[in-house]
């Protein structure tokens, strides 16, 4: 029975209360390899005196992946 192929390409997000070094570890476990990190703001939005009001209240970090050759 053939092997179920991984996707080449993953995104992985930083969970909540998780370090970078702890997601490059599990990236590294599940057999891919970080080549770029991707942070992104998280904005709310506020009404104040009728107009509103966008502020960044924090952000999101993902490292784009990619799988690793193994050779056998």
């Amino acid at each position: 029975m053939p092997k179920e192929k991984k996707p080449t390409k993953k995104r992985f997000e930083l969970g909540e209360n998780e370090t970078i070094d702890a997601l490059l570890a599990r990236i590294k476990a599940e057999g891919y390899m970080p080549v770029r990190k991707v942070e992104e703001p998280i904005f709310r939005e506020m009404n104040e005196n009728g107009d509103k009001k966008v502020e960044p209240v924090g952000k999101k970090v993902s490292f784009d992946t990619k799988l690793l050759k193994t050779e056998h």
